[in-house]
Order: C-alpha cells, then sequence, then structure tokens
C-alpha cells in the first residue's frame, strides 16, 4: 500500500523529470522549426516556436551543394564507424587487463591510466608529436586517433564492470576447464559485458560524430572535412565576414544564412537522434554498473 508521502514524493518527482526533459527538448524543437523558418521572417522576428512563414530554402541550399555534404557526411561516417569499433575493442582489453589485480604490474598500469584523467602533455606537445612524429596530418587517421581513440575514464568504467559485474565462479570454471584467458574474454567476458560495451560504443560514437577540433588541428584539405567541420567553417566565415562591417556586404551574400545553419545543423545530430534510443536501454545500465568503486 503506497502512503500519501510517498504519492506526493512521486508526483512532485514526475513533475521534475518532465520539467527537466523539456529544457532538454525544447532547444532541438527550436533548432528544427528555426531550420524550416523563412529567412526574411526569422530576420525580423527571430526565432519562434510558431514562425509566421515556412520554408525549405534552407534544405534546398544543401541539396544544391550535396557534393560537399555528402562527402562531409560519408568523411564523419566512416571515421565514427572506425573510430567506435576500435575504440570498443582497446578499451575492452585494457578494461579486461586492469581487472587482474594479480597480474604483475598492473598496479603501475592503473596509475599510468588515472594519470592520464588529471594530466597530459599538452596541446602543442601533442600537436607536434602526431604531425612531426607520427605524420598523421591531412589523413583519416588524424581524425581517428587523437583525443578520442581511447578514454581514461571509459577504460576505468569497463575494468570495474569485469572486476566487480562478472562474477568470479564464471572466470573460476572456465579455467578449471582448461580456457585460456583469449577465450575466456571472447567466449565469456564479452557475451556478458553487452550493457557496458554499449555505453562505451554511444559515448565514442557520438564524441566522434560531433567532433570538429581534430579537423580544425590536423585537418587543412577541405575534402576530409567532418560534418561538423564544415558547420564549424560555415560559422567562422560569417563571423569573420561580420567583424569586417558594412564593407563585407557583398561577401557575406554568398554565405549561408542563419536558417541554412541551422538546417546543416539538424542535418549533422539527426544520426545520433535516430541511433540513441536503440543504445538507451543499455547505458544507464552499463554506466551504474561500471561506476561501481574499484
Amino acid at each position: 500500500m503506497v502512503s500519501k508521502d510517498q504519492k506526493r514524493w512521486r508526483i512532485v518527482a514526475h513533475i521534475v523529470m518532465i520539467l527537466l526533459s523539456a529544457l532538454a527538448l525544447l532547444p532541438f524543437l527550436l533548432l528544427i522549426i528555426a531550420s524550416f523558418t523563412d529567412e526574411t521572417a526569422a530576420l525580423l522576428n527571430g526565432y519562434s516556436y510558431f514562425p509566421e512563414k515556412w520554408s525549405v530554402e534552407a534544405y534546398g541550399y544543401i541539396l544544391e551543394n550535396s557534393g560537399t555534404f555528402f562527402r562531409a557526411y560519408g568523411v564523419t561516417l566512416i571515421v565514427t564507424v572506425v573510430g567506435t569499433i576500435v575504440s570498443v575493442v582497446l578499451t575492452a582489453l585494457t578494461g579486461y587487463v586492469l581487472s587482474k589485480r594479480n597480474l604483475p604490474g598492473v598496479k603501475v598500469m592503473n596509475f599510468i591510466v588515472i594519470f592520464t584523467m588529471l594530466f597530459n602533455g599538452g596541446l602543442i606537445p601533442t600537436y607536434v608529436s602526431y604531425t612531426n612524429t607520427f605524420h598523421i596530418k591531412d589523413t583519416l587517421f588524424a581524425l581517428i586517433i587523437p583525443n578520442l581513440l581511447m578514454n581514461a575514464f571509459m577504460i576505468v568504467l569497463v575494468r570495474n564492470y569485469f572486476e566487480h559485474s562478472i562474477p568470479k565462479e564464471i572466470y573460476e570454471s572456465a579455467r578449471i576447464d582448461g580456457a585460456n584467458e583469449l577465450y575466456i574474454f571472447i567466449k565469456l567476458v564479452l557475451p556478458l559485458s553487452v550493457p557496458i560495451l554499449a555505453t562505451v560504443a554511444l559515448m565514442a560514437g557520438i564524441a566522434y560524430w560531433n567532433d570538429w577540433q581534430n579537423s580544425l588541428y590536423y585537418i587543412s584539405d577541405k575534402n576530409l572535412y567532418s560534418i561538423q567541420a564544415v558547420l564549424n567553417s560555415i560559422n567562422e566565415g560569417v563571423a569573420a565576414i561580420a567583424s569586417l562591417g558594412n564593407s563585407s556586404a557583398g561577401m557575406a551574400a554568398d554565405l549561408p544564412t542563419e536558417t541554412i545553419r541551422m538546417a546543416i545543423a539538424v542535418v549533422g545530430i539527426l544520426p545520433i537522434l535516430l541511433v540513441y534510443p536503440f543504445f538507451q536501454k543499455y547505458f544507464a545500465k552499463g554506466l551504474m554498473a561500471g561506476a561501481v568503486k574499484g
């Protein structure tokens, strides 16, 4: 039997969650509506959830320049798929090794991973290392490897999941039956780790899809621009022209308008919005299980 206090608490909790959900969803809704708003109406009245005039000219611009956007989409798709797969594999392998607390040297390896969560070499040494030593500038590797390929936080989550969420009896029985570590990892651990691996895949995929900094630092060939890099270059171009004042009116006429930039942003986030529901059921479970104190 539910008490009155519990009923009141549930009502308050539902109201709070509805408000928080609305605060998260309304900006996305405004972004989509703005992309379908007529440019003149947007300039006169600003963005509104109920625009005076609708238009699809922004998406017409994207279709007219489909070559640029489709190429950027292709680059983003390749980088996201390859980067996410490699990231999940490396994170799972590293987390599995670090979960073996009796392994010689594992404390040092754990310290190194935790250390990278607090300190790094800095932007300039990192840039010099990747460009002068590894020579990844203007290659797809520049969009996959720096900053995104492995994440210490994800490694710790996976390590804790392997250590605390998978019964130790499974490991022991497999070793008694003569299974080696590779067999245990592939046949037993991975099938039992779908929630945490799906969580890592989702977070890595979002990071790769939304990344524009690697393009900014390491890519000068516009044929290798991701969709986010295209949007960022457009925004920078508009800001640069605007800073020149009235004398730049002729140049500004050739740049995408506000509604067009909104449409590009919608096109950029659409795949994430479509994919997320399929991973949602694993997301919270994976984070909770991986966050167990190790």
